[in-house]
């Protein structure tokens, strides 16, 4: 039984660690190759648990990782690119929706119209482009009309709040961001101070924008 938990801990994270060399773009968006790589290395790695034959398994992982890197390095040029990985589909033009596409993509009206409605798009009519990515994924361009205004449209100076950067997460301060802006625990300290907080272990979320030095502090108590 010992030796069976080993083998469970050791696989499990073996495919971790080479999943996590896959890079983030196998996880978010799966090309062919991506999804390929992680089937077989989840395949291999279960195999052991029924059979004795450990090192094959290690062996296959080994040879499936450098395979999709060779195939990641392939799908950079061009000619390979479109092989390997695909093109965009036009789905929906000007509203209209292109038989010929969805169904040379087999990809059905209902689940289309259902990705349409899930992006806010229930109305063919303000939909100018819908296209299928070759991850998968549908891209809308909404029509002219449809689209919000935003303060550039009204030609509006709206200015930048900066973005909150994490100091303190469930008490425990982030040094790694404190060093990113410059500062250390001793400023972090007096700067919760000045605020009314005395102990660090009574704060659960706190952050700094990068744009001045506010503090934007939960102590994750709800309110009574």
């Amino acid at each position: 039984m010992l030796l069976y938990v080993g083998k469970v801990i050791l696989l499990f994270s073996i495919s971790v660690v080479v999943i996590r060399l896959l890079g983030k773009a196998a996880l978010a968006q799966l090309t062919p190759h991506d999804l390929t790589a992680i089937v077989f290395l989840a395949t291999l790695a279960v195999t052991p648990l029924i059979s004795e034959d450990m090192g094959r398994a290690i062996i296959g992982i080994v040879v499936v990782t450098i395979l999709h890197i060779i195939f990641s390095k392939l799908s950079l040029f061009r000619w390979l690119n479109r092989l390997l990985i695909g093109e965009p589909t036009i789905l929906i033009r000007h509203g209209k929706i292109i038989k010929q596409n969805l169904k040379r993509s087999h990809y059905s009206l209902i689940e289309l119209l259902a990705t349409l409605r899930a992006e806010g798009y229930p109305d063919l009519k303000n939909v100018e482009y819908a296209i299928l990515e070759p991850t998968g994924d549908i891209s809308v361009i909404p029509s002219k009309d449809s689209i919000l205004l935003t303060p550039k449209h009204l030609n509006l100076d709206v200015e930048y709040e900066g973005m909150p950067i994490s100091l303190i997460i469930e008490g425990k301060i982030q040094h790694k961001n404190l060093n990113l802006i410059g500062k250390d625990a001793e400023w972090l300290k007096m700067k919760l101070e000045q605020d009314g907080y005395h102990k660090m272990a009574d704060i659960f979320y706190a952050a700094v924008r990068d744009t001045d030095e506010s503090l934007i502090i939960d102590t994750g108590k709800e309110f009574s």
